[in-house]
């Protein structure tokens, strides 16, 4: 059983291989990546991969009996790169693909779902055995937020009194190791986040909790909000995505109560207090 790893030296990625690597022997991994030589201290196996480079792919993937496709970070390119990946899967022979899609795809309201319903029908269509890990926030993208509430204050967003099932990137990353690992997973789709949902404003009193200072949640507008994101130095189509996102977690689009990711991990999700212990440590 040869078992690959799409984006391998991402912040997700670098954390699945060492979950497979504790499951596995290491000559089972292949990690494909676009720069090989960023991947030297992973301890597995490299192959290059490039999204955009369909013969390269096609090369990587021989041999591979299972594979994670992590989702690309090229927001508006994903659906085609990710294409390029599945097809390539199917050339070689791939039985199982696990693909890391965003939670609720299917009628999410966030605009970042859109790439991802493109990806799921296309897994679907393609006749390979899949097995679709519908990824909640990583508690790590309040990162930024956690640490920039002591000096500025409080904490500003679009998500309202939205609830967010977030998780740590190490429980995702767990999980997507148990599915390439284990059995039963075909044709699946897994919607996995936190045990407990938090609200911004729980966010900022657990950093005021923990700090000792009063540290508040602003509500604005999305329009407004993703103003004050461009005025940080962030470039427009981001700051618009994430105003989008926490709009869309306003509407529920980040929330789920089922306890999946748990159930498969066979272990509570990271809570956010531990989230936040870490960031202000650091």
């Amino acid at each position: 059983m040869t078992i690959a790893v799409t984006g391998a030296t991402g912040q997700l990625g670098r954390i699945v291989i060492a979950k497979l690597k504790a499951k596995l022997p290491a000559a089972e991994i292949v990690a494909l990546v676009r720069d090989p030589a960023k991947a030297a201290d992973l301890g597995v196996a490299t192959r290059a991969a490039d999204y955009t480079k369909p013969d390269q792919l096609a090369a990587a993937l021989k041999g591979v009996d299972k594979l994670l496709l992590i989702s690309s970070s090229e927001v508006g390119q994903r659906a085609p790169q990710h294409q390029n990946v599945i097809d390539a899967a199917k050339q070689a022979g791939v039985k199982l693909i696990a693909y890391t899609s965003i939670l609720h795809a299917d009628n999410s309201p966030l605009g970042l779902a859109v790439e991802h319903r493109a990806t799921e029908a296309a897994l679907k269509a393609s006749g390979i055995a899949y097995a679709i890990l519908r990824n909640g926030w990583y508690s790590e993208n309040y990162t930024s937020a956690i640490a920039g509430a002591v000096p500025n204050g409080g904490i500003v967003g679009a998500a309202g009194d939205g609830k967010i099932s977030a998780a740590a990137r190490e429980d995702y990353a767990e999980a997507a190791a148990a599915v390439l690992t284990g059995s039963g997973h075909e044709n699946t789709i897994y919607e996995l986040g936190g045990d407990d949902a938090f609200t911004m404003a729980d966010l900022a009193a657990e950093v005021s909790k923990q700090t000792g200072k009063s540290i508040a949640y602003s509500n604005m507008p999305e329009a407004a909000y993703a103003d004050l994101l461009k005025s940080f130095g962030l470039p427009e189509a981001f700051a618009n995505l994430l105003a989008d996102s926490d709009t869309g977690a306003s509407k529920g689009g980040l929330f789920d109560g089922s306890r999946t990711l748990s159930k498969l991990i066979g272990r509570p999700t990271t809570p956010l207090a531990k989230t936040v212990t870490a960031v202000l440590r650091d």
